[in-house]
This record gives C-alpha cells, structure tokens and sequence, in this order.
C-alpha cells in the first residue's frame, strides 16, 4: 500500500505520538476550543468589510462634487451687478452657502479623524489575529516534520485490534480536517487584515481630500470677500454713477431707519398692550454697557458727521465702527430682549436688542446669527459674529443706540 503523507494535517496544542505498537491522540478536547477562538473572521465579516470600503469609494467620490464651482458663481454674479443691492444681497447669500460648507467639511474632518482611529485600531487587531493563526499553522508544520509520515498500512500493523485501528484512523481523519480548518481561517485573517489595511488606508484618502476641500472653500470664500469690496469700491467711486450713487446711499439710510422704526413701533405697541394687562414692561436701570466685542483692532469709524469715504460728502454716521477679525464674538451689551436678528441688504446680518425704556442697540454686518427674535439675553451673552455682509468692504462691528427713536453716541453707554 502507497505511503500517505499527513503533512499540514496536525494542529498546534495537539500530541500525537507513536507508542506502544500504535498511534495515540490526546488533547483532542484542546484542538476543538483552538478551532473555537480562532474562527471569529468568516465569510460574512469578509463581505461586510468589503461593502464598508465601496461606501468609502462612494464617499471619497462625493467630496468632488459637494465644493462650490467659484467661476459658476462669478459668472451668476455678473448680471446683478448693476443692481448693487441686488449683488451684495445674492453674493452674501452665496458667502454664507460656502461657509456652511466649511463648517460641514470641518466636522467631517473631526468624524474622519475619529473613523481612521478606529480602523487603526481594528487594523491592529486583525494583524494580531493573523498572526495568531501564522503560529498555528508554524506548530501543525512543526509537528507533522516531527511525525514523519503515516501509513494506513503502519496504523493496521500497530493496531492492537480492528477497533483500535479503526479508532485510530478516526483520530487521524480529525487531524485532516482541523488542519484544513486552520489554513482556512489563517486565508481569512490575512484577506481580512488586507481590508483593514485598504479600508484605513482610504480613510486617510478621504481625510486628505476633505482638508484640500476646506482649503479651496477658504479661499473661494476670500476671492469673493474681495471682488465683493472691489465692486462696491467701483461702484461708489465711479464718476458716472456718483449723484446717483449718493442718492441712492440716502435712500438705503432711509430705509434703514424706516425699518428700524417699524420695529421700535413694533415693540412700542407690544409695550402698551403689557400696560393695559397690568403686567411689567422691560425697563432699563441705568447700568453701563459691556463692550459689545471680544476684541478689536481699531475704531475704523467713529459716531457723527463725518466724510464719507467713497462718495466725498458729508455724511451722518449713526453709530461706531470697530474693525475685527471674522468670526470675534459679538456680545450683547447689556440685557435685554432681542427685536429683531435677520438679513437686509445695507445692514446685512444685524441683530436689534430693547433694552428697555426707549433705549434699544444695534449690531450690524455679522457674518453669523447666534439669536432669534424673542430671544432674552443677559449682558455679555454672545449674540452673533463679526463679519463684512451687507453695504461693507471689511471685517467689522457697526454698533449703534438708539434713544426714544434717535440715534445717540453709543460712547455714553459703553465701558471698554
């Protein structure tokens, strides 16, 4: 009868020896509990890994169409730029649009950073598994060297009858199949651990792109802060355009004014309907104002008649610019309930707090909103952040107080 070789069918934990005329097992209770704690990776944890990295693939390939295409925007843009409010209005629209994007992609970043430590960590985990099972098949190798090869013939001579030879072979068809069961599952740890490796290493991919993303958005945002300033520039110092541009100023201080009246006789009525209902209006005590900034770098506009910039006439301004990084707090200056937090073309992004007693202020140009109306905030509470939306060319706060309907120094009120 042909020699068959058992080589690769012993399994590391296992004795098999020849001894006494017969070949004898033991340690077959440990081989099954070896089969048990290495079996974990199956097909199946195979096939859910292979789908996580296609969700990746789809993912890495959205990124490219989530950005903001800048030449599709300047070429919208065109057509409204001989309706300057117009233009401020759709290209402030589109400035908050991108910063959003920002924001997504910046927290898509923090997701993504926390994903690739968790694939780091799985990574680790199935190269330790891998290995694990390399040992074992280095033990079954070992061990069969060691045996040599056995023969069916072998067994039957040394058997000491045909019970015992049958229990033998037995013994021997149970090395077989452990031993195929452990090259299985080592094929499986190392496909799985070379998922892990691509799925991480796609993960860095997409972490990669999405900070190239934030960087193209960044700068998009800040090309079109520019041409934004650049146009009102040209619009304002245009020859052409000068009395009509002056009129057209007066106009938007007019319709400032008109709205914040509306409010102010918004508010007046409310007031008097609490009177009628015996209940207690806001009223202000007399305190100073908080410093409605975390920071600033200059009064780049003081309260008054001054010349206006561009135009070259003179020009009430209602209330103190203070020129600030984008995103500075904004606080309020003092408590209150807030009127009115929205958009309109000369103030942009604004916020309009009654403080009670006729006494009301003014935030404009925000890049952010942080209130709504109805909102009560205590002084000091953040209520938005610097920005440059609406009729500006910068970066600043434009801080306004009103008393019983007219514009006042804010500076009376203020303690720096």
């Amino acid at each position: 009868m042909k020699k068959r070789s058992y080589l690769g069918m012993a399994a590391a934990g296992t004795a098999a020896v020849l001894c006494c005329g017969g070949l004898f097992w033991s340690g077959s209770a440990s081989m099954h509990a070896g089969a048990s704690n290495l079996s974990a990776i199956t097909s199946d944890s195979i096939k859910e890994k292979e789908e996580q990295i296609a969700q990746k693939e789809e993912e890495k390939e959205a990124l490219k169409g989530g950005l903001s295409n800048l030449q599709e925007i300047k070429k919208g843009l065109e057509a409204l730029k001989a309706d300057l409010n117009n233009y401020v209005q759709e290209l402030d629209n589109t400035l908050a649009q991108i910063e959003k994007n920002i924001a997504e992609l910046n927290e898509s970043i923090r997701l993504k950073e926390e994903e690739i430590r968790k694939a780091e960590e799985e990574l680790a985990a199935a190269l330790e598994k891998e290995e694990r099972q390399k040992e074992a098949m280095n033990a079954s190798v070992r061990m069969i060297y060691e045996m040599g090869e056995v023969s069916l013939l072998d067994l039957l001579l040394r058997a000491r009858s045909m019970g015992d030879f049958l229990n033998q072979a037995d013994y021997v068809e149970k090395l077989v199949a452990y031993d195929q069961q452990i090259w299985q599952e080592y094929k499986q740890a190392r496909e799985y651990a070379q998922l892990c490796q691509d799925q991480l290493n796609l993960e860095k991919e997409i972490l990669d792109e999405t900070k190239a993303g934030v960087e193209k958005e960044q700068k998009n945002l800040q090309l079109l802060i520019e041409q934004k300033r650049d146009e009102i520039l040209k619009y304002e110092t245009d020859i052409n355009n000068k009395e009509k541009t002056i009129r057209e100023y007066e106009a938007e201080i007019q319709a400032q004014n008109e709205e914040i009246r509306i409010l102010e006789a918004a508010i007046a009525e409310e007031k008097k309907k609490l009177l009628e209902s015996n209940k207690k209006p806001l009223t202000y005590d007399g305190g100073m104002f908080k410093f409605p900034l975390a920071s600033y770098t200059r009064v780049s506009d003081d309260y008054g008649m001054r010349m206006h910039p561009t135009l070259g006439v003179q020009q009430f301004h209602n209330g103190v610019d203070f020129a600030s990084p984008k995103g500075t707090a904004i606080y309020a200056a003092y408590d209150g309930q807030v009127a009115a937090a929205t958009y309109s073309a000369t103030m942009g992004n604004y916020v309009f707090i009654d403080h009670g007693d006729g006494l009301y202020t003014i935030y404009m140009h925000a890049s952010a909103l942080y209130v709504k109306k109805g909102d009560v905030v205590a002084k000091g509470d953040t209520i938005a952040a610097v920005g440059s939306t609406g009729r500006s060319t910068g970066n600043h706060l434009h801080f306004s107080v009103r008393l019983n309907g007219s514009y006042v120094s804010p500076w009376g009120y203020l303690k720096n």
